[in-house]
Order: C-alpha cells, then structure tokens, then sequence
C-alpha cells in the first residue's frame, strides 16, 4: 500500500522536526523532557501547533510502550481520574438546559459531557503509529481483571472513537492469495481462529486451488495488518463437516463449476478492535464480488463452530435434580465425559438421537438476559439476516470442537432475498428464523425427554423446559 506507507513517512517527518522544536535548547524543553505523563497529556490538550502536538503525541506513546504492566495499568487509571469531563462546565451546561432547551444549548450540554481524554486520544491518533498503539492500549484495557467504573468509563470511550474511526467507509476489501506478501500471509496463519493453519503448505491448499477464496478488511492507518478475514470454498452442495471443506484429498473443481459458496472460517484479528463489527460488512461485500465475478453461484452459506453448546448443556445437565431430562437422556449424555465418543458407533447415534434436539432449542428458544440468541456465533449470523438452515451431527471432530460443541456445526444460509426481513424478525420479535428441519428438531419426539412418546410427550417436555429453564432465558 504505497499510499499508506507515504502517508506514514510524511507524518513520520513531521514529527521529527516537531520533536526538534519542543525538545531542543530552551526552557520548555527541559520542562518536557521532565515532565511525567499526566503532564504531558496536558499539554498535548492545550497544544496549538501541528507538528509540536504531533511530538507531544509521539513522546506520550512512546513512553506508554516502555512501561511495564503496574505503569500502563496506573496510565489508563490516570486517564480516568484526570481526564474525565470538566464538572464546573457540566454543572454550568445543566443548568442553562433546564431553562433553555434551544439547539446551542444541547451543544454546549454535549460538550461539556464529553471527558478530556476523548479529545486527548484524538490527538494521541496523529502521532506516527498512533493508530496501532491505540489498538493496543484498548487490548490492554480489556485484557484487565479490574471491571471497575474506570474501566467502563475508558472501554466506553474507546469503542466510540473507534466505532468512528474504522467505519466501513474506511476500510478497504483485499483479497488474500498465493501471490499475496508473506508477511501478510504469516497473520492469516496467526489470526486463524476457527480452524488452525499448522504449516504454510496447509494454508496453501486453503488460498491455491481454483475453488478457494479468502478476502480481508484492512485500515489504511493499519497498513498490511488484516482487521477480519473470511475463508470461502466454492462447492457443487451444502458441506455438512468440515472435512468435506479441508481434506488434503478432496475433489477440486474449476470456480465456474460452483453453485454454493461457503464461508468456513471469519476470523477477527485485533483483540483491541473487540466490539467493532467487521464481519457483517465483510460478508455482504465478499457475496456482492463474488456474484459479479461467479453468476453460477446460488447458494451463500456458512459452515459455522458453536462455541457455547458444551457450557449450556453442562448445565442442562447438572439443573433441578434431573427434572429436566429423563433419566435415560442424562444416562446417554453421560457418554459426552469420554473424549473418545465420537468413535464408538452405537454411543454416537443414541448421543445424536438425544443432542441434537437440544441443540435445537440451544439456538431456537434460549436468550440472553438482553433477549439474544445465547451463542456468540449465531447471534452474529442471524443478527446479519441469515436463517439456521442445518444442524451438523460431528461436523467438526477436532478436539476443539469436541469440547467447546460435542463436534456439532451450523450451516446458516444468507438468502440474499430474505435477509432484511430475517433481520428484523429477530431484532423486532426475537424470532429466530429457522427451516422446517430444524424446527421439526425442537417438537420431535425422543425416548431421552421427560414426559414419554409421541406429540403429547413432546409438549410435555417444552412445558417442563420452560417451566425450569425460565422460559429459555438466561
């Protein structure tokens, strides 16, 4: 990105001769030289000159980086004690608002409630890598046990500017190839989340092959550093495993011979951007190029990981003394406590016969306390407009996926057709939208139910899930 790289060698420059200005044979010099962070801070604020804030900025970063864990720690505490809003001018905008409610007093009431260090961090953004180290002082922030008002207070702050500052009018869609640079290649390696890349020859079959896409998001402040990328097979059917997806032996296929694409792996790779959605711009980006360059392509699907069904169902299991599952049902998933299930044929169909309809009202009807789908994947796909179109006994048979989702996984299908009116269903209604076959799973009939055969057994059983699970919500 030579633009970007420009951009950042005349910032650099900048900087340089700012820093020759404030730090060089005069009194403010020694002053800044000695001057602790707060003081520094403070006088980034009130700075007026371009390259000299530039400097300011760079020296209090610079310092950020060399601080140990107890010192950034004690920097971000700072900020929240020392850069808040200024209570006189807030107290003063409060008043003026009670008797005046004209558009100049809003903003002054605005104003004045925004704190310091909002301000502060925006000028902290013009130093050269200031981006960057922002990112890094927010994964610091969230990496922190202490939940305390502060860090409420900062994470508030940070994820505005950067809701701000990584819009999607920012970011640019490259695609990820063979041909790419190593060293953007080495994060996709990295960054990989969902199913590990072990060697450059396995990333090679995933990016090579006629039927492989990957596409990222980059920031031009974020110069060769991906924000979230998506993984693509193009197949003639619906995979149900990943196996089908990644199997050194696999059929390939020319691109044109596709009819589905399958979105197999995203994978957010700032864990200070955390909270910044990326991946929904992404993915109707990367279907809109797609459907350009491949009019053969129908079908849009996920083969997606269900990180949150092993936790739920641990305790599903431990509930109310057994009321909620019958006693064959517990004794079947008592089965799920030896790693080695998966390979015992006769545990595995009795382990599918009782699992898969309680997965199907994992998704179907359990909420967070804010009214969600209760899995963080889901809950970023039917939030997008997908539809739950498939449950995928064993999908994913890595010791991961064993033990995060017992090896379930999800095809969620994005229809391009359907997706506002699938959005709103469960932004308006909380409904998830679902196909028969998945619904058909939460009303089925199961020997592993409390409450006995056929359709009144089946009743029983969702009234005495309600009854002890409070309705489905957590």
């Amino acid at each position: 990105m030579p633009e970007a790289s420009f951009f950042t060698d005349m910032l650099q420059s900048i900087t340089d001769h700012g820093r020759q200005l404030l730090f060089s044979g005069s009194r403010n010099t020694q002053a800044a030289a000695k001057a602790d962070l707060q003081t520094l801070c403070e006088m980034l604020l009130s700075s007026r000159g371009e390259a000299s804030g530039m400097a300011l900025a760079a020296e209090i970063l610079d310092r950020w980086e060399a601080l140990d864990s107890e010192g950034a720690q004690a920097f971000l505490q700072m900020l929240h004690e020392k850069f808040g809003p200024d209570a006189s001018k807030l107290d003063q905008a409060i008043e003026r608002y009670r008797t005046d409610k004209s558009s100049a007093a809003v903003i002054a009431l605005h104003q004045a409630a925004e704190p310091r260090r909002q301000e502060l961090l925006r000028r902290l953004n013009h130093a050269p890598n200031g981006t960057a180290t922002l990112v890094r002082m927010r994964q610091q922030l969230l990496a922190s046990k202490d939940r305390s008002e502060a860090y409420d207070a900062l994470d508030a702050d940070f994820t505005h500017l950067f809701g701000s500052w990584f819009n999607r009018g920012f970011l640019t869609l490259r695609p990820i190839d063979w041909s790419t640079p190593a060293n953007i290649l080495e994060k996709i390696i990295k960054y990989e989340a969902v199913h590990e890349i072990a060697s450059w020859e396995e990333l090679r079959r995933r990016l090579a092959p006629a039927d492989r896409r990957c596409f990222a998001f980059f920031h031009p402040r974020l110069a060769d550093e991906p924000l979230v990328f998506v993984e693509v097979a193009l197949t003639r059917s619906v995979p149900k495993a990943i196996a089908d997806v990644l199997d050194e032996g696999r059929e390939q296929i020319n691109a044109d011979e596709a009819t589905t694409a399958v979105f197999y792996s995203i994978s957010n790779c700032q864990d200070g951007l955390r909270g910044i959605s990326f991946g929904n711009f992404l993915i109707k980006q990367v279907v809109e190029d797609l459907r350009r360059d491949l009019p053969g392509l129908k079908n849009f699907v996920t083969l997606s990981p269900v990180p949150g069904l092993a936790r739920w169902l641990a305790k599903v299991r431990a509930s109310a003394d057994g009321l909620v599952l019958s006693e064959a049902a517990l004794k079947t998933l008592a089965l799920l406590d030896d790693p080695n299930w998966p390979g015992k044929e006769n545990g595995a169909a009795e382990v599918e016969r009782v699992l898969l309809p309680l997965a199907a009202r994992y998704f179907l009807t359990e909420r967070t306390p804010k009214g969600r789908p209760v899995d963080p994947v889901a809950r970023f796909h039917l939030g997008n407009g997908a539809r739950l179109e498939r449950l995928n006994f064993l999908g994913d048979r890595s010791p991961k996926a064993i033990q995060q989702a017992h090896g379930l996984m999800v095809n969620y299908l994005y229809k391009l057709d359907d997706i506002v009116a699938n959005h709103e269903a469960l932004a308006q209604r909380g409904e998830v939208i679902a196909s028969p076959a998945v619904k058909n799973l939460l009303s089925q009939s199961d020997d592993g139910r409390r409450g006995g055969h056929g359709q009144q057994g089946s009743r029983a059983f969702v009234q005495l899930m309600n009854s002890t699970l409070g309705g489905g919500r957590k």
